[in-house]
């Protein structure tokens, strides 16, 4: 009777045990259980750009999608005066793909001197720093609170029109 016994538990693990290979291909296929990820990406398009003369940042970026295959560039002024372009092509089969490209020769400085800084613009007080600066200064000339010469007379008490 134990025999039988091992046989049928064995039999129920063999069975309620899950299929290997249909476990892996549903993680392939969407690992997350989202099922928007099995329709694909969404097409989109987007592009950027930044030349601020006052620090010397020029950078920009753009990609776009059909909602499989991202294809995108960008391209830094680098600090040795060369701008690096960057194409990269990227998707499911065969991954992020990137073609990096300098144009322009290095240019390093024969003097050293002292280091780039840029000095603060001026920037006029707001309402709330003048409010602060009052409320400060007139904290050092604290005036104790005046007494008031005191005619307190209580409230008259009224009769009822009732009498009581």
């Amino acid at each position: 009777m134990t025999a039988l016994t091992w046989a049928a538990a064995v039999l129920c693990i063999v069975t309620a045990a899950p299929d290997y290979q249909q476990q892996q291909q549903q993680q392939q296929d969407d690992p997350y259980g989202n099922s928007a990820a099995q329709a694909g990406g969404m097409p989109y398009e987007f592009g950027y750009g930044v030349k601020d003369e006052y620090s010397g940042l020029e950078f920009d970026h753009s990609e776009d999608s059909d909602g499989d295959v991202v294809r995108g560039s960008y391209s830094v002024v680098l600090p040795d005066g060369r701008t690096q372009i960057v194409t990269y092509e990227a998707d499911d089969v065969n991954g992020y793909r990137a073609n990096v490209e300098y144009i322009g020769e290095a240019q390093f400085p024969k003097e050293f001197g002292p280091a780039v800084t840029f000095k603060p613009q001026p920037q006029e007080q707001n309402s709330y720093q003048q409010q602060q600066q009052q409320k400060s200064s007139s904290r050092n000339s604290y005036q104790p609170p005046q007494q008031q010469s005191s005619s307190y007379e209580p409230p008259q008490q009224q009769q009822s029109q009732y009498g009581r």
